[in-house]
């Protein structure tokens, strides 16, 4: 399910690799800095009984932007600069993720995506787009079957439409994740990123046990699929946690990939998949090459060349 960034916690079991990525890291070449949009509005509003925070950065048509399993708005910091720059983004910290705190209920996506439905007309918006990635990937998509009127263009980005579309072997290794976790993650990324902004660190085990119940669930959102009427956009590493054969099916329940689009385009889907090079579910989020793969469809355009204007006559 959306969860998918939790197979990061692979990198519980295999800690040690993540010093060594960090240093990979650090060894690059420094890249030019780009400029960061400080947020025009921020703060919390109240949805089904969660204190949201949120963030409004940037100008233009509005853009809903949904964070990873265990992440916060803070992990879309390397292509934040970039959609800041074409469009007004809303950031929201997940239930339980980043400033918002937990509360009492489980964590479900059919919940949370009901509240950013509740939380875009809050702010003044009528319609947004939206991009969501992993766990907010799921949200988006529920919020957008449960509220369609309300997303203009959808993109889900590496999350799968059921529990299946997992590669086997990363099931049992999501159930597994519990507040039992919790003193092994503390050198995590996911760790050190909530204990930077979370109002009460120490409610950390209990957001892993609420994690670990949602990944236990057993689901299959094709009903929520029908239910989209707007554009939507399917994003995937090459090397994702998700299934090549359940990314094919998610599409195809989409209207894609059903036949070929002919010579005009008369059997386009107006719906898309993008297959990133040379990126994993743990990367996908982050790269540069995120942004320019989104935007044309959320700005309605095509990039397609006519072979037919090529030719003179």
């Amino acid at each position: 399910m959306p969860i998918r960034m939790f197979a990061t916690l692979i990198a519980v079991a295999a800690a040690s690799m993540i010093p060594a990525i960090a240093i990979a890291q650090e060894s690059k070449p420094a890249a030019p800095q780009a400029i960061v949009v400080e947020p025009s509005k921020k703060g919390h509003i109240e949805a089904g009984g969660i204190s949201y925070y949120y963030e409004v950065r940037g100008e233009g048509e509005p853009l809903l932007l949904l964070h990873g399993g265990l992440g916060s708005i803070d992990m879309f910091a390397p292509i934040m600069p970039a959609l800041t720059e074409h469009r007004q983004v809303i950031g929201v910290d997940l239930q339980g993720h980043g400033r918002t705190p937990l509360g009492k209920r489980p964590i479900t996506l059919e919940a949370i995506g009901a509240d950013m439905g509740k939380i875009v007309s809050e702010l003044g918006y009528s319609r947004v787009d939206v991009l969501g990635y992993s766990m907010g990937g799921g949200v988006a998509l529920q919020m957008a079957a449960q509220a369609p009127e309300k997303v203009r263009r959808l993109v889900i980005a590496s999350a799968p439409f059921a529990k299946n579309g997992f590669f086997p072997e990363m099931i049992p290794q999501q159930e597994s994740v519990s507040a039992a976790m919790a003193e092994m993650m503390k050198n995590t990324p996911m760790f050190l990123s909530y204990k930077a902004v979370a109002p009460d660190v120490s409610e950390f085990p209990r957001l892993l046990d609420a994690m670990g119940d949602l990944m236990r669930r057993d689901y299959d959102f094709s009903e929520a699929v029908a239910k989209l009427t707007m554009p939507v956009m399917l994003v995937y590493g090459d090397s994702d946690m998700i299934r090549p054969e359940h990314i094919v099916e998610f599409y195809q329940k989409l209207g894609g990939g059903l036949k070929d689009a002919g010579w005009m385009r008369e059997n386009m889907s107006k719906n898309r998949l993008a297959i990133l090079p040379d990126l994993t579910h743990y990367e996908a989020f982050a790269s540069p090459v995120m942004v320019p793969t989104v935007l044309p469809f959320l700005d309605g355009k095509s990039n397609a060349p006519n072979w037919a204007e090529q030719v003179k006559k």
